[in-house]
């Protein structure tokens, strides 16, 4: 089992739109409505892949009533934590002449001491099954900034792979606790460590105690930084469609290689091709199946010639 923990849970609404144009009225072609946030759709996509996925986090009021609606009939298993606090929302503007999405997220819940120690208990009781955990994602009003050191440790001490994807001050707590692995996007990495250059950052930020890192490159792929080297995956040419969710899918990959063993190479080349085919895809937490087997094949996994 591969547990996913989304302390900031949400609704995920996509309006389609002929084209998004500011400043004017729009007329909505489609809507659709998924249980969202990053955790939550690293589950989804490793449930695609065959792997028993359990999620766990925060969900309450009316908005966290529909996303459980929502995950019910999904081959995933819901552990989220109630809350008093409503479950957040975000929205997504999808312009169909052009693919490109628009996002609005609202900011979540507040989160009583009570209620974190309540999922601390469910967090704890889940790791004993696991074979990797997921941290993703913001934190909610009232959880304090060292959460995911906090949860880092105890999956540490349980002997469970922990992988940590977030940012800002979280990101920078949480890599002191010494996770298996970061997965940055070349933003967060920058502004962790200082430099614009992925390499140069994604070796500090193993200084700093990722045991490994993989920076999300945006369209150009993926750079690993591990014990057992240093590669580059990039897909064979540039996706254009709705990039949301495919970090999420990239974490999804490496989490799925990771407990089948699999080489740091053979994580990469699965992460990368399943990012790009939920590019294609219409919403996060899905990917194009027939894309991603194609991409599979094509994907380039090549060690930096400035690794040594």
């Amino acid at each position: 089992m591969i547990l996913t923990v989304t302390l900031n849970t949400a609704l995920d609404l996509t309006y389609t739109v002929p084209e998004l144009a500011p400043h004017t009225a729009h007329r909505v072609t489609e809507v659709t409505e998924r249980p969202g946030g990053k955790g939550v759709n690293v589950a989804r996509v490793l449930a695609a892949l065959g792997h028993e996925a359990v999620i766990t986090g925060f969900a309450g009021g009316p908005t966290g009533d529909v996303l459980r609606d929502l995950l019910a009939p999904l081959p995933v298993r819901d552990a989220l934590v109630p809350i008093s606090g409503s479950t957040r929302r975000t929205v997504a503007v999808v312009d169909s002449a052009t693919g490109d999405a628009t996002q609005f997220s609202e900011p979540g819940p507040a989160v009583a001491q009570a209620e974190w120690a309540a999922l601390v208990t469910a967090y704890e009781e889940l790791l004993d099954g696991a074979g990797a955990v997921a941290l993703c994602g913001s934190l909610p009003r009232g959880i304090h900034v060292g959460a995911y050191g906090e949860l880092v440790r105890r999956a540490r001490r349980a002997g469970v792979p922990v992988l940590l994807d977030t940012s800002g001050e979280p990101l920078r707590r949480g890599i002191a606790a010494r996770p298996d692995l970061v997965k940055p996007n070349a933003d967060e990495l920058a502004a962790l460590t200082g430099s614009r250059e992925p390499l140069r950052a994604a070796r500090d930020a193993r200084r700093r105690g990722a045991h490994a890192v993989v920076a999300s490159l945006g369209p150009d792929g993926l750079l690993a930084v591990t014990p057992d080297g240093t590669w580059a995956a990039a897909p064979p040419a540039r996706v254009a469609g709705n990039p949301t969710g495919a970090g999420d899918s990239a974490v999804a990959g490496l989490l799925s290689a990771l407990v089948e063993g699999a080489s740091w190479p053979e994580r990469l080349a699965r992460a990368t091709a399943l990012s790009a085919a939920t590019v294609h895809a219409p919403a996060a937490g899905e990917f194009d199946q027939a894309r991603y087997d194609e991409l599979l094949t094509r994907v380039t996994v090549t060690e930096p010639a400035t690794a040594a």
